[in-house]
């Protein structure tokens, strides 16, 4: 799988909102395909004590919502390089929103 340079998202859920949330993470990708912080250069840690605040973040009630936000606003060009990504996120966010509505915890693949 080749990483998307735009940078990569984290989804979560906020129930009490109704809100289905994506934070974008800018990276760079390294000569050997590794995701790297574009400030340091160094490889992204996945070691949850080590935080980055993301670039921005993405919310809506549906997937469809949030797909408007990330893909359609010509205000805030989208940071996807990728069409397999974007179809990635697609996936997600409807399996994001299933969650929501059915009230179980989401978890990102």
């Amino acid at each position: 799988m080749e990483l998307d340079p735009g940078g990569y998202f984290l989804i979560y859920l906020d129930v009490s909102q109704g809100l289905i949330h994506a934070q974008h993470f800018e990276n760079i990708i390294n000569n050997e395909g590794i995701a790297c912080d574009p400030v340091t250069g160094e490889p992204l840690s996945v070691d949850k004590s080590i935080s980055r605040l993301p670039t921005r973040t993405y919310s809506g009630r549906t997937a469809k919502e949030l797909c408007i936000n990330i893909f359609e606003n010509p205000e805030n060009p989208c940071p996807i390089t990728f069409l397999d990504h974007a179809a990635y996120l697609g996936r997600e966010f409807v399996k994001a929103e299933i969650d929501l509505i059915e009230g179980n915890s989401y978890l990102q693949d």
